[in-house]
């Protein structure tokens, strides 16, 4: 059984704005020992045992969009302090970002594309064939985010993202390689709760309790693919 050993989270600190300051932390560290939850970016409304002032975004293996996050979390600050509630401040300022991310030549290129060309143009490697139907593709999450949904992280599958064609579980390529099974466990298992008539908030539930558990052994997380590449499940509490 691995053991979380206290260590600092943060790795470098990125800009200081508007009385915040950006971070940027050891995620894997942070869902392994802290919340596994924790996704592309978070602050103290998100998670407690994030500082007040302070805005963590994940290390990623593909650096390059910080800029977006930061930007879109100042300007919903600034909003609620100007009077707009919450909701109507991520709306507003998701709106910002995508008109930023809209300025990029790879949106330019394929935003017109039919939807599966779209999908194909954020392919970039499969990585496995999960019994005869289910593929698992490593995507590049900065371009799933720019021509599909801002709040990609991590991974996910065609029971819950419309615009993940049909058998296809997508891998985000800003996940450090040594997480990327942590995911696939998580959202094979979400995936075939799903697909059995589990609404989605309790297979998240459910899958996520079984990501953390596979965060403290990694030779459970072994076992938990092979069982799911069988057809069984083994854990679902």
């Amino acid at each position: 059984m691995e053991k979380c050993i206290f260590q600092q989270p943060k790795i470098k600190k990125l800009q200081r704005s508007s009385g915040y300051t950006a971070w940027l932390v050891d995620g894997k560290y942070v869902r392994d020992c802290l919340n596994e939850e924790f996704t592309n970016f978070g602050w103290c409304n998100h998670f407690s045992f994030i500082p007040k002032k302070e805005f963590w975004i994940d290390y990623e293996s593909k650096p390059g969009e910080a800029q977006y996050f930061f930007a879109n979390f100042l300007m919903m600050q600034d909003l609620m302090k100007k009077g707009m509630g919450h909701k109507e401040a991520c709306i507003k300022s998701d709106e910002v970002e995508r008109k930023e991310r809209a300025k990029t030549d790879f949106y330019k290129k394929h935003q017109d594309l039919p939807k599966d060309k779209r999908a194909m143009s954020v392919h970039k490697r499969l990585l496995s064939f999960w019994g005869e139907k289910l593929k698992i593709w490593l995507v590049d999450g900065e371009d799933v985010r720019s021509l599909f949904f801002l709040d990609f992280t991590e991974g996910g599958h065609d029971k819950v993202y419309d615009f993940i064609p049909d058998g296809e579980v997508w891998i985000d390529d800003d996940l450090l390689r040594k997480e990327r099974n942590l995911v696939l466990v998580h959202e094979l298992h979400e995936r075939r709760l799903m697909a059995k008539g589990m609404p989605y908030q309790k297979a998240h539930f459910k899958s996520s309790n079984l990501e953390r558990f596979c965060r403290k052994t990694k030779i459970f997380t072994a076992i938990i693919l092979f069982m799911e590449k069988l057809g069984n499940i083994i854990f679902v509490r």
